[in-house]
């Protein structure tokens, strides 16, 4: 019976996407506030005709939030503009290593002395909330690969960045709550979990991604026909890049998106194409590339995996989840930790101020919180810790998609506006 409801309420919402998607677009809002309404009205919060237990099933929503952010970490790789420059990449290199660590130290601090949580949880918490979210911001992130706008570049990067530059503070919140070896005075820590995963995951992706667009170009040469395979080599490139990466102890996320932005940049380099200029609009049409035309599978992946996931978000709440503690934290970490950590990462860059209040504001959380809270628990979390984790993660999150949801599309019309206008 709730195998028949889950086919039911899936298979509705992609029918209603298809078929009123023109209707949906003029919608205030975006449809991941769509799909946490219908999880809530089904789910026990309403109805009551579908539950979804997190801890119960946390190995397969470990994998399902894993397999979600690889596919929106190469869709963003792909289309992020080239060449890659310092003076380009300068901000959202602050944003996901520095501002991040920030935010961890601020909701750490939050978790610590206001949830009285042990020092351990409360640095595994600020870890699990600090990245921003490649599946949910599908509506401040990068559009195409023409796509030449700065804000959105900024929150692309950044947010394909930092669901690896986080993990670090995962492991160290894990091992001071003895789940992790952290080696003598944190050494291990330092060398492996920050410096080697960190560089190794990157190298391993550039590698890969720089790899394999030499091999799709070969391909092509001996058979014009072969971009029917471009999906196919997209997926291969996201398993063999990630298992190589993992079995390297190395960040498998990191190593993904780095793979993607190499793969563009070394095809745009082998059909000799120049980098095009930027433009005010944002309606240009993409060049024809095999990182490029892959992109639509990847797509419509990463819109069912949004489907489902917020879905089961929607399928866990009660009315009772909505406690002090999870919204004064939600609040915390959108209206102080990311704001403050912003400013701080972004304080020696020549970042426009109205771009850094819209960064500030747009840190979307979502469905690589989820991966890395399930990550903790398949690690050997204690039930009641794991239960006061999933508790506040499931409400930041559903916070952020209400709040962020309902204030991007005026936020970016009123941004956008400013600019024609200054």
């Amino acid at each position: 019976m709730i195998s028949a409801i889950g086919f039911l309420v899936v298979g509705g919402l992609m029918l209603a996407m298809g078929l009123l998607s023109p209707f949906m677009r003029r919608l205030p809002l975006t449809m991941a506030i769509v799909y946490l309404a219908v999880g809530m009205i089904v789910g026990p919060t309403v109805l009551g005709l579908f539950h979804f237990n997190p801890l119960k099933e946390s190995a397969v929503l470990e994998v399902l939030t894993e397999a979600a952010v690889l596919v929106s970490l190469f869709a963003a790789g792909v289309k992020l503009p080239a060449p890659v420059t310092w003076a380009r990449w300068r901000s959202p290199v602050l944003l996901a290593f520095v501002s991040i660590a920030i935010t961890v130290i601020l909701v750490a601090a939050f978790g610590y002395y206001l949830l009285e949580l042990p020092l351990g949880a409360a640095l595994l918490l600020g870890a699990i909330l600090a990245p921003t979210d490649p599946v949910l911001a599908g509506d401040v992130q990068v559009r195409h690969a023409e796509d030449r706008d700065r804000l959105r570049f900024n929150l692309t990067c950044e947010a394909g960045m930092n669901d690896g530059s986080a993990f670090p503070f995962v492991m160290l919140g894990l091992g001071l709550l003895g789940l992790h070896e952290l080696g003598a005075l944190g050494l291990r820590w330092v060398l492996v979990d920050v410096l080697w995963a960190t560089a190794g995951g990157i190298a391993l992706g550039v590698a890969g991604g720089v790899a394999i667009a030499h091999l799709a170009a070969r391909l092509r040469r001996a058979d014009p026909d072969s971009e029917r395979y471009d999906d196919m080599i997209g997926l291969g490139m996201i398993g063999a890049v990630y298992g190589l990466a993992v079995l390297a102890q190395t960040w498998g996320f990191l190593a993904v998106f780095f793979a993607a932005v190499a793969l563009r940049q070394t095809e745009l380099g082998l059909a000799g194409a120049p980098a095009p200029e930027p433009t005010a609009g944002d309606d240009a049409p993409p060049i024809a590339q095999v990182s490029v035309d892959s992109l639509v599978f990847k797509e419509h992946l990463e819109r069912l995996s949004e489907i489902l996931l917020v879905l089961l978000i929607g399928g866990t709440l009660f009315l009772d989840s909505w406690s002090w503690r999870a919204v004064s934290l939600a609040l915390f970490v959108f209206v102080v930790a990311r704001p403050l950590s912003v400013l701080a990462g972004l304080s020696g860059t020549r970042t426009p101020w109205p771009m850094r209040g819209m960064i500030g504001w747009f840190g979307v959380r979502g469905i690589g919180s989820l991966y890395y809270l399930m990550y903790a628990i398949e690690h050997g979390l204690p039930e009641p810790l794991a239960l006061e984790l999933i508790h506040l993660t499931l409400i930041v999150v559903t916070l952020s998609i209400v709040m962020h949801g309902l204030s991007v599309k005026p936020l970016m019309l009123g941004y956008w506006h400013g600019r024609k206008t200054a």
